[in-house]
């Protein structure tokens, strides 16, 4: 495995935000018309998505055309009905009556939301119009290389410290190492627990940063009521089936599991979803190939919630982590 960058360049997907100051929508879309291979997998107690059941390997629709990632609570899921009439608008989805005859088309989105309505507005939340442009934005290539306070990240907290949007991007060679694989994380990180330790102020996911004033942090005051939700994409261009998608998306839960401590509790909603940009669909995989796939997912998932975290700005109330940097951290 390649070391991490701090990136989501995957063939085959594009990245868009729509940034509302205390909340917002990010998107991830297929620019391939047929869409990618979608699996997902949902650890927290208080999730709120959409399509989600539609993903299970079981079922029958395996490609989805667009994730949406959104605040606004359970009120956000709605960004999802402004993303399906855009993509149609621009002739995505499948064809109701057969390619090629005319009639509607029907574009798979599935999506997930943080609470985030305790910073700012509480009655400010994306809708439908706010999907629609984060879909824009994504096709534009507006999104830039901006993580911390920017699409479905604007509102989020990260324990009491300010959440965000963050990335993370690595490869992983194939077993007769001819062909790298890309495995990148898109994470909305706004969990209930924390993701610094408070006995030495580092992050838990990467120690190697500045640590935080530990009596500063201590002093911190978390906006109530504590509801939360960490949620995300992990995409790759290895070809897998979805049922192997879907273990890529569980071992991306370990990685916010290594990130933030507490991860999963009944007051959080986290959910990871995981897509292919490959066409074909292997009945198998190499198993060192798979080993690998899933440590890459785990740490692009654990890097990428770092990202958020470190890039944040302060507002709204809530200190941001560049806030509270110790004056002379040791080594």
């Amino acid at each position: 495995m390649t070391p991490l960058v701090t990136d989501f360049s995957v063939p085959g997907l594009a990245l868009g935000h729509c940034s509302l100051g205390d909340t917002g929508v990010t998107a991830i879309v297929s620019t391939d018309g047929a869409g990618a291979l979608g699996a997902v997998d949902v650890r927290g107690g208080g999730p709120g998505t959409r399509e989600t059941d539609l993903l299970d390997p079981h079922n029958s629709v395996e490609r989805v055309h667009a994730v949406v990632l959104s605040g606004g609570s359970a009120f956000g899921l709605a960004a999802a009905d402004g993303a399906m009439r855009e993509l149609e608008s621009r002739g995505i989805g499948f064809p109701v009556f057969g390619e090629g005859n005319p009639g509607p088309r029907v574009p798979i989105v599935p999506a997930a939301v943080i609470f985030d309505l305790i910073v700012g507005d509480p009655n400010h939340r994306p809708g439908a119009e706010d999907g629609a442009a984060a879909i824009r934005a994504a096709f534009d290539g507006t999104a830039g290389d901006r993580s911390g306070t920017v699409g479905a990240g604007c509102g989020a907290l990260a324990g009491a410290l300010r959440g965000g949007f963050g990335r993370a991007q690595t490869t992983v060679k194939s077993a007769d190492g001819q062909i790298e694989y890309i495995v990148a994380a898109a994470v909305v990180a706004n969990p209930l627990g924390s993701p610094i330790d408070s006995a030495t102020g580092r992050f838990y996911g990467d120690p190697t940063r500045p640590p935080v004033d530990t009596q500063a942090f201590s002093q911190l005051e978390r906006p109530t009521p504590k509801l939360n939700t960490t949620i995300g994409v992990v995409a790759t261009t290895c070809p897998l089936p979805t049922a192997q998608l879907e273990r890529l998306a569980m071992t991306g839960h370990d990685g916010l599991a290594r990130a933030v401590r507490p991860a999963h509790s009944p007051l959080d909603g986290d959910t990871l979803f995981c897509l292919s940009t490959a066409q074909e669909t292997p009945a198998t995989t190499d198993p060192e190939l798979f080993y690998a796939l899933c440590d890459a997912s785990a740490r692009c998932v654990e890097a990428a919630i770092v990202d958020a975290v470190a890039s944040a700005e302060s507002g709204y109330g809530v200190t941001a982590w560049s806030d509270i940097l110790a004056p002379n951290p040791l080594s």
